[in-house]
């Protein structure tokens, strides 16, 4: 049989496959289908410092080959996440990732202390939200930024720090050594594309917000290519995500880079791809003598 399991920051993870934030809430759903020690891991629902509401229906629609979304971060805060979602969490044998998100540098720090004093296994930094002392632009579109940011939060937080990059950049190479630099343990990439589409017969956006983030197998082509690409720029982890929906997808992710996989949008179609795709995976490298899923990672070869 082959070996699934991974290892990430001296974290093991007993396969490759994550639920990615945004898609899997805190699990309790899920748990009805299948133990979720089936995953190797979950990063939660992206919190921030206080609760949110979100932004306005309709908030989330589906378009050819994926989803556009705005949901705007709603959430119950970090102090109900650590009081009341964690504790079952941790009960469930599987790794935990805490995805982060604010509007100010000192939100960020202020999570990351609360969080380095409890049981998660790592935490997720989301830069792509804006920076409301720079204006609104993202925190994650420049290497500047990207490097104040991880600096900041690095500082306060005893745990693992994952840095997700946003695709929305001119490059993404300098962005992830930028995060490397100053003080990211593992990159995970990417996060959605911004898009838009417009109802024909309303005149109107299909969202609230006009535009929103596209995930799902479109974005997969592009995720692949930024992936191959931070590979050869960084020496840190990748975690890769981006409309993988199939053990193929997987593999292929997995070829170009990552040290492991998110997946999110094929949940909401099917929500036992993690079952399939983890499957298919083991199928593939026991047909190929492939003994650890480590084996596969960046062994894509260039022409």
């Amino acid at each position: 049989m082959s070996d699934l399991s991974v290892k990430i920051c001296s974290v093991e993870f007993s396969n490759p496959l994550i639920a990615a934030s945004g898609t899997f809430g805190f699990g309790r759903e899920f748990s009805e289908f299948y133990p979720l020690s089936t995953l190797g891991g979950i990063s939660c629902k992206g919190i921030t410092l206080a609760p949110r509401d979100g932004n306005p229906p309709p908030r989330i629609a589906e378009t050819e080959g994926g989803i556009l979304n705005a949901v705007g971060l709603q959430n119950p805060g970090v102090d109900h996440f650590i009081s009341e979602d964690l504790p079952w969490l941790k009960e469930q044998n599987t790794r935990i990732i805490a995805n982060i998100a604010g509007n100010t540098q000192e939100d960020y720090c202020a999570m990351a202390e609360k969080l380095s004093d409890s049981d998660v296994d790592f935490v997720e930094l989301n830069i792509s939200c804006p920076n409301v002392k720079s204006g609104g632009v993202q925190f994650g579109t420049s290497c500047e930024s990207v490097g104040a940011i991880t600096d900041a939060v690095k500082r306060h937080c005893k745990k693992p720090l994952m840095v997700k990059l946003s695709p929305n950049v001119t490059d993404i190479a300098e962005i992830a050594k930028s995060a490397e630099y100053f003080g990211a343990d593992v990159i995970s990439m990417i996060n959605t594309l911004t898009g838009m589409r417009i109802d024909i017969n309303t005149g109107r956006p299909i969202i609230r917000n006009n535009t929103g983030g596209l995930s799902g197998p479109a974005v997969f082509p592009v995720a692949v290519r930024m992936i191959w690409q931070v590979y050869n720029a960084v020496k840190i982890p990748i975690v890769g995500m981006g409309g993988v929906s199939t053990w193929q997808d997987a593999v292929e992710m997995l070829m170009a880079g990552a040290s492991a996989l998110q997946i999110g949008t094929v949940l909401f179609s099917d929500p036992y791809a993690p079952v399939k795709i983890n499957e298919g995976l083991s199928r593939f490298m026991d047909d190929r003598g492939i003994k650890s899923v480590s084996e596969l990672t960046g062994s894509v070869k260039p022409w």
